[in-house]
């Protein structure tokens, strides 16, 4: 079992999840980087279609679950096998959702093949748990959690999918309960309610059936021993026993995603440097709103690598010496 190391100054690895796809993500990367463009080509040998077709040319699958997810790992694995080639290691991972994957890469649990592989099945299996237009979800801007679950615990079929940061908590479940927990919230105080461009009610119960086959799927796929400690999407905890970590992943698909617990967890067991990995900046603007204090950075365009090597290595955090 692999021990936290309890020592100041960290740096995480965090990976956005599904939502932060865009056309031409990663394409800089894969033009740039032999590294890089072998993660994608061998993602198009695996899977049986072209990935740097699907992420960098426009087309209507991107926004396609079964196909967003594969999409998404692919593009962040990439962007992380060139800051690690840089030198640029983490000390812990994490990641929202989808990113967990990405997290468990970095972390030495999945290689990148399994990775990709497992959630192209993860995707199709939520893509046909609910059919299209069954599902919602909403933002809920203004309101905290304890107010959020005092509405939605007396609503069926609707619950909290994400706590993102303070003031922005997403709710997921049946359309019809969706829009009927976003009147009773906007009377109970909510800023705003947004519903999200989603393919379905993710982070619901009613995905626990496609958890339960992910479950399945899981059982095929073979773990290494943790590098580093991450921090899971079900508990908010560190994960430092992998014989968990299957039933977890499982387990997410229709739980709760704490992301405002796990980066309040990770910032008082001394990390205060945090790299976003992949497309846009939803994370760190999330990490504005927990803790302003700490150092955040993103790599989602190749001009980014030098930038944010450079700060890393004069701001003094991990470098592999070997």
């Amino acid at each position: 079992m692999s021990e936290v190391r309890r020592i100041m100054g960290k740096t995480a690895f965090i990976f956005p999840g599904q939502g932060a796809q865009v056309c031409g993500m990663g394409q800089d990367f894969y033009e740039n980087s032999e590294t890089a463009k072998a993660v994608f080509d061998r993602a198009t040998e695996l899977l049986g279609f072209s990935v740097p077709e699907l992420c960098f040319e426009k087309n209507d699958r991107l926004d396609i679950t079964e196909y967003t997810q594969a999409a998404m790992v692919t593009t962040s694995v990439a962007m992380m096998k060139v800051m690690e080639e840089r030198g640029i290691h983490a000390d812990v991972a994490a990641g929202l959702s989808l990113g967990e994957y990405c997290a468990l890469v970095a972390a030495g649990v999945m290689t990148a093949d399994d990775a990709i592989r497992t959630v192209r099945e993860r995707g199709i299996l939520m893509q046909e748990a609910v059919p299209a237009g069954v599902g919602g979800m909403s933002a809920v801007l203004g309101m905290t959690a304890d107010e959020i679950n005092a509405v939605v615990d007396e609503i069926p079929n609707v619950q909290v999918a994400n706590y993102n940061c303070p003031g922005q908590i997403v709710i997921s479940g049946l359309k019809e309960a969706v829009e009927i927990a976003a009147v009773k919230l906007k009377e109970a105080g909510a800023r705003r309610v947004i519903p999200l461009n989603v393919s379905g009610p993710f982070h619901s119960s009613l995905l626990e059936q496609a958890g339960e086959e992910l479950g399945k799927e899981l059982e095929q796929v073979d773990f290494s021993d943790l590098q580093i400690p991450y921090v899971t999407n079900v508990t908010a905890e560190y994960v430092t026993d992998i014989t968990k970590t299957k039933e977890l992943l499982a387990r997410q698909v229709a739980s709760s995603v704490r992301w405002q617990q796990s980066m309040e967890l990770l910032i008082a067991d001394g990390v205060d440097t945090f790299v976003e990995i992949g497309p846009g900046k939803t994370l760190e603007g999330f990490l504005r709103k927990i803790d302003r204090s700490v150092k955040v950075f993103h790599i989602s365009q190749w001009e980014d690598v030098d930038k944010v090597c450079e700060e890393l290595v004069d701001g003094g955090n991990r470098m592999e010496e070997s």
